[in-house]
């Protein structure tokens, strides 16, 4: 047998500050720079009727820009009125984040404890040893399986922060193979990000985004997932690539374990699946919020609980355990709230969004898809939320896709390839600096990584959007 090789050393925080600073450091410089954002544009609003922006409403609003606002606070502004966010407003905007995506907070915290369940329980190791001694010696093929199977699960179920305890897992498997935390990291977010872009059936975008162009959810289904198998082997083949150029360790010995599941583990992994099939059905047919499926995992949990055979204290700590690891990214998507709290409070972000609307061309339907693809690429930077973006931008894009010629599914194409792909980027999105944080990848390390394939899906992107035009989608 040959010697086992030794893994890289796993990266230290002064590693990871090497790649670009800490995630917390870039989202509060950007929290910073979205307040200097509303010193420097103007102020305007939309009309909004049961919290949907109504075309063509938009207006401005006069406002004091003196640097005597620093000090002052938006509260004090009389209705109809704006200012510039103050410094006081500016840290008060975290607070409000945090409650603001408590819901999302609450539900990531109890994924994460019921993940420490599985994970001390041993079920995913043993699920993970037996993936890997089933395609041992073909590193190849089991990166291309994984990216599918995680694909498949943010394509068809909109599955991402889901995936936070996924990327230990992955990271440690790519220093088994002499690789760096960064290709763990790529395996699971690379193919996150392609099921996002082409949302087979995502509920998280398209049931918000397509009732608002009348149209049926999840309709144009087939096309999307054209595209879904375009992307992903695009993204596979990319992975394969590096994996390829950088070299891994094929004669490692993995010391797999290749006996046949135990009842226990077998029990536990059956019960997970089945509870992700239950989870699918409770919300598309009973439209589940996130206090019900923060109840369901609850749940779910205290079956994983009984199943693992810990006693009830063991059990606990097994949970809070599994909490702790997520704690910081669950305080990262509060300051990624903050972001848009403080452009909303400064009464700049609909200036935005009216801004690049107005140079969406309507004379040929091309131009326009192209341009609002554009749009929603940049306003993803100020909105990462996929179902927020979609809230207030779907309403304005579909009466200028209809003026323009562009059909309603190909505007709804336009948004997901512009929110998708800027996902996979921008240091605003809390899920992806959590993702960050958990593999101890710094954001600009990995921007320097995943740059060549985001220009790759633009390209691919606008052909998609163009020949979707060309047919009527």
């Amino acid at each position: 047998m040959k010697p086992k090789p030794q893994p890289p050393a796993p990266a230290t925080s002064s590693a990871v500050a090497g790649g670009g600073s800490h995630p917390l450091v870039i989202l509060l410089f950007i929290l910073c720079l979205a307040g200097a954002f509303t010193y420097l544009f103007d102020s305007g609003s939309y009309q909004r009727e049961n919290g949907l922006v109504i075309p063509g409403s938009y207006q401005t609003i006069s406002k004091d820009s003196s640097l005597l606002q620093l000090f002052s606070s938006i509260a004090d502004n009389p209705p109809g009125t704006a200012s510039p966010v103050g410094l006081v407003d500016l840290l008060l905007a975290i607070p409000q984040g945090l409650q603001q995506g408590g819901g999302l907070i609450f539900m990531v915290l109890v994924i994460g404890g019921m993940f420490g369940i599985l994970n001390k329980s041993g079920a995913v190791d043993a699920g993970l040893e037996r993936l890997l001694s089933g395609v041992r010696g073909n590193v190849y093929w089991l990166v291309s399986c994984l990216m599918l199977m995680f694909a498949l699960g943010s394509s068809l179920l909109g599955l991402a922060s889901e995936y936070l305890l996924i990327i230990p897992l992955m990271v440690e498997l790519a220093r088994r193979l002499g690789m760096s935390n960064l290709i763990g990291l790529a395996i699971v977010t690379v193919a996150v990000k392609v099921g996002y872009l082409s949302s087979i059936t995502n509920p998280l975008p398209l049931t918000i985004a397509q009732p608002l162009l009348g149209l049926p959810i999840f309709s144009g289904a087939g096309l999307r997932a054209i595209f879904f198998v375009i992307f992903l082997l695009v993204g596979i083949g990319f992975m394969l690539w590096v994996i390829k150029r950088v070299g891994f360790s094929a004669g490692a010995d993995l010391a797999l374990d290749t006996k046949p599941l135990s009842t226990r583990h077998l029990l536990m992994l059956v019960s997970l699946l089945l509870g992700i099939g239950g989870l699918v059905y409770a919300s598309n047919h009973w439209q589940w919020e996130k206090q019900q499926l923060t109840a369901y995992y609850i749940g779910l949990s205290l079956l994983l609980a009984v199943q693992s055979g810990f006693g009830a204290n063991a059990a606990a700590e097994a949970f809070v355990a599994g909490m702790k690891k997520i704690l910081m990214a669950s305080f990262l998507i509060g300051v990624a709230f903050a972001i848009a709290i403080t452009l909303q409070n400064g009464k700049v972000l609909d200036s935005v969004v009216h801004a690049l609307v107005s140079i969406i061309g309507e004379d040929n339907p091309y131009i326009a898809a192209l341009g609002m693809f554009g749009s929603q690429l940049i306003l993803d930077v100020l909105i990462p939320s996929t179902s927020g973006q979609a809230a207030i931008t779907m309403p304005i894009m579909g009466p200028l896709g209809q003026l323009s010629g562009v059909a309603p599914q190909t505007t709804v194409l336009a948004f997901l390839f512009g929110n998708g792909i800027t996902n996979m980027i921008t240091p605003t999105s809390g899920t992806l600096l959590a993702y960050l944080a958990t593999a101890q990848v710094g954001w600009a390390q990995w921007a320097r990584f995943i740059l060549p394939l985001v220009a790759i899906f633009v390209l691919l992107a606008c052909l998609m959007l163009m020949t979707a035009v060309y047919i009527g989608y």
